[in-house]
């Protein structure tokens, strides 16, 4: 039942084309959606029954705001913007490219060959992705050999090593002609789009030779030279009687969630794949849409010269934002690369599900058994744990890790270096933790970022106290805290909670118990890590600032080239002064360690 407020928002809503935000009871944006008409499509959420993700989702409005457009394109525009600006967590959320490597002949009077991991708009022929790096490395190093462009920086006068090599054009040393470069180009250019034939052939006849010669490793590594052909230039059989880039689409839905498949087509061969499995709120067809624009927004992926999506996606004006066609095949190679990349598509999503159960009881609905037995709500997303580490009150650490869902994200882990009290080296455990909490969530207040909706500390009521207070009288926030006990056997016990401290269990068996010892070893692990990291650095620079002639200087380059005692110990006199040490101070250093 939507509250007073939506009700009366809900009967301003024009019936126009627009983009639409949907926001928590802290005001923060958490889903963004775009709709050819605002009315219909917002009032959906209120009036309708819902399950899965889009009943999480308006369980947790409180408010939201639109935007009007002018068009269905600007409204597409408008949101793809917004979700970049504001991340909701309730919007699909893409990874950034593959970093798959594409191969490139230069635009220039001397052009080179090149492995880069983007195209840009330079005029340059780009081949490519290939999946195989490694291969794609010494594919263009044979075609260097073999069809040689520049290799050199340009003229210097003389001929370079490469020119001698025979894998250079000359430019080095004198002007090549341009008809020179553009047949071999054009050369090039067949061999990657797989005329590898006479190559192929030209080579075995090597081998055959190097072999018969018992020239064993030179015929080895024309064996691997073929092989890295095959792998870059003829993995994929060719699927297509042209060789327009093309991109394929498609997708299958189900319970909530959407696997989406796609096909990039380069040189008339399916070169790689990529798949994506994620909950949806809005209509299959619409996040799909969102999905693509998305996608090329996204610094690899290159748009190409059409893409192909099934029946029931917006092509114009997918075409028309992304200005390239955008078409659905209906007959032939096309429709069949299309119906294989759906089957595709819910084999995944098969899959996911059989796995999706289990999954759950370990991770959201694990968070969701701590949220209840503390009577928080259960649709709390983000727990943050801390946890300090020292050595009898020296180089004092605190850390944090954050867990989203029964998950964690390492992303948002935090290390701080404490305070040290000079004239107490004992551990003050009180003052650690008011220091960082009251760092980190200061931090987030000035940022106007989202807080945490648990707060665990690996401690006791010291720490718990502690954090309350900074809280509530300092930064005047109210954020559950809750202590993380463990037994004599210093092994996950139960948790501590409420005004007066209270010992809440949860089952040893239960998986909610088994996330809350997931997330005091991971903070415990961090710290302690941490703290041996910055006490080892501070020992060793320790050691070595008591040591006659060793400066600051000198000091900095020991630490940063050897890291450990050990390690500067092993080193002879001569490996200190290749660092621009003296002979005497090198000497100093050896007989003090």
């Amino acid at each position: 039942m939507a509250s007073e407020h939506i009700e009366h928002k809900l009967t301003l809503l024009p019936p126009l084309p627009g983009s639409y935000q949907m926001k928590d009871i802290n005001g923060k944006i958490i889903y963004v959606g775009k709709a050819k008409n605002l009315r219909n499509r917002v009032r959906s959420y209120f009036k309708s029954s819902h399950e899965g993700k889009t009943a999480k989702l308006v369980s947790e409005i409180a408010d939201f705001d639109f935007i009007v457009t002018s068009t269905d394109k600007e409204a597409f525009l408008l949101e793809i913007t917004l979700i970049q600006k504001y991340q909701p967590y309730y919007n699909i959320k893409l990874k950034k490219g593959t970093g798959y490597p594409y191969i490139k002949i230069t635009n220039e009077r001397d052009p080179q060959i090149l492995i880069v991991s983007e195209i840009r708009k330079d005029g340059g022929y780009y081949f490519g992705p290939y999946p195989n790096v490694y291969a794609a490395e010494e594919t263009m190093q044979f075609i260097q050999r073999v069809y040689p462009l520049r290799r050199c920086n340009g003229y210097q006068g003389r001929p370079c090593l490469y020119y001698h090599m025979g894998q250079c054009l000359g430019a080095c040393f004198k002007e090549v002609p341009k008809a020179d470069y553009d047949a071999q180009i054009e050369r090039i250019k067949s061999f990657l789009n797989g005329n590898t034939g006479k190559v192929k052939r030209t080579l075995r006849a090597r081998m055959l030779a190097a072999s018969k010669n018992e020239e064993y490793e030179r015929a080895a590594d024309i064996r691997d030279q073929i092989r890295y052909i095959e792998a870059t230039v003829e993995k994929q059989k060719i699927i297509s009687t042209d060789h327009t880039t093309r991109d394929i689409f498609n997708f299958y839905w189900d319970k909530g969630w959407m696997s989406i498949q796609v096909f990039f087509i380069r040189q008339a061969r399916l070169m790689k794949r990529e798949k994506r499995l994620f909950p949806i709120v809005n209509s299959a067809e619409e996040e799909f849409e969102s999905f693509i624009m998305q996608f090329y927004q996204r610094k690899n992926n290159v748009l190409p010269k059409e893409v192909l999506v099934p029946a029931g996606v917006d092509n114009a004006v997918l075409s028309d934002v992304l200005g390239i066609p955008v078409r659905t095949p209906q007959r032939g190679e096309k429709k069949s690369l299309m119906d294989l990349a759906g089957k595709n598509s819910r084999i995944t999503l098969e899959e996911k599900f059989r796995l999706l159960e289990l999954d759950n009881r370990k991770t959201v609905e694990a968070q969701a058994e701590i949220m209840r037995a503390l009577h928080l709500p259960e649709d709390g997303h983000v727990i943050e744990a801390f946890d300090h580490s020292h050595i009898q009150g020296t180089d004092p650490v605190s850390a944090m890790v954050q867990f989203v869902d029964g998950r964690p994200n390492k992303s948002n882990y935090r290390k701080y270096k404490l305070a040290q009290d000079e004239d107490n080296h004992s551990a003050n455990e009180d003052a650690n933790t008011r220091e960082v909490i009251r760092r980190r969530y200061t931090r987030l207040l000035k940022e106007h970022k989202p807080m945490p909706d648990l707060i665990l500390m690996d401690g006791g009521t010291i720490e718990m106290n502690a954090v309350k207070e900074v809280l509530e009288d300092e930064l005047n926030l109210d954020i559950p805290v809750a202590g993380m006990v463990k037994n004599n056997k210093h092994r996950t016990a139960a948790l501590l909670y409420g005004p007066t401290d209270a010992v809440i269990d949860l089952d040893p068996r239960s998986q909610g118990f088994y996330l809350l010892t997931r997330i005091q070893d991971e903070v415990h692990r961090f710290a302690i890590t941490f703290h041996r990291q910055l006490h080892s650095k501070n020992s060793l620079s320790s050691k070595l600032e008591e040591i006659k002639g060793v400066g600051p200087k000198t000091r900095s380059k020991l630490l940063r080239k050897y890291k450990t005692i050990r390690h500067i110990k092993d080193a002879s006199i001569d490996e200190l002064q290749e660092l621009g040490i003296s002979k005497t101070t090198a000497q100093t250093i050896k007989l003090t360690l």
